[in-house]
């Protein structure tokens, strides 16, 4: 059997290397004092002061520490080593408090011993996940009563369109469960970069997202579906006109009612 986790693993140590520093994550001006964080989930958290907030899949702590920055008290999670050593040293450089833990999602329960106010996750996170039901139970475990979980993330419906909004067939609205086998060639925040290797992706309609997080007791208090997306090519902080009249975005607000 492949092991999964240990090439994307290893495709995300490669990818953070040139990702830190590069003109997509516009690590300078993070470092002047800019965040990281877009309208939607500012707006939908509101004021975090001294929350405690638990952000999985956190790549090297950008975000993260965005939320640290508006008094939130933060614990990212990541399973690249490369990405975690360097959010530590980030963290470190700029004095602003946080915690760093290098774990996959389904193997924090063994690691984190702790439980939160917001747990937070955005971004191109789904589809590095094998199975919705642990990970949406393993939210729920961390989230204090009544706690929130918030996600924002690229609708299912965008995989389905390259960015000129031509079909694309070689991806999929939904795998059902099942891995999927793609070839990286250079990375996101950098396409011209020679990097190539396999990678393994799992494709999760709205559907199964919505129908994982309320078997794992989640009250859905909303979901929001975007005429427009972050990340469409240019800069990674600019709304970029859709090519096509669908979705691109959608976020989901539940609440632990347990």
């Amino acid at each position: 059997m492949q092991d999964y986790d240990k090439i994307n693993r290893e495709l995300w140590n490669r990818r953070t290397q040139i990702h830190i520093g590069s003109t997509f994550y516009q690590e300078d001006d993070f470092m002047k004092g800019m965040t990281t964080l877009n309208a939607i989930e500012i707006e939908a958290l509101g004021d975090v002061t001294n929350k405690k907030l638990l952000h999985l899949q956190c790549h090297y702590g950008l975000d993260t520490l965005s939320w640290a920055r508006k008094k939130a008290v933060v614990t990212g999670v990541d399973y690249s080593e490369e990405a975690i050593s360097y959010a530590v040293k980030l963290s470190k450089t700029l004095e602003i408090p946080a915690k760093f833990i290098h774990s996959n999602v389904y193997d924090l329960p063994e690691v984190l011993e702790d439980s939160f106010d917001i747990v937070f996750t955005s971004y191109g996170v789904l589809h590095w996940l094998s199975s919705l039901d642990r990970w949406a139970k393993i939210i729920r475990d961390f989230l204090v009563p009544d706690g929130i979980f918030f996600m924002v993330e690229f609708h299912p419906l965008k995989w389905l369109f390259d960015p000129s909004g031509q079909l694309d067939n070689d991806f999929h609205y939904s795998s059902g469960g099942k891995p999927l086998q793609r070839v990286v060639t250079g990375t996101y925040a950098d396409p011209i970069v020679k990097i190539e290797q396999s990678a393994w992706n799992w494709r999760w309609g709205l559907g199964e997202v919505i129908t994982a997080l309320t078997a794992a007791d989640l009250h859905i208090e909303s979901l929001v579906e975007y005429p427009f997306s972050y990340h469409w090519g240019g800069s990674p902080r600019e709304i970029k006109p859709p090519p096509i009249e669908l979705p691109k975005l959608f976020s989901v607000t539940a609440r632990n009612s347990r």
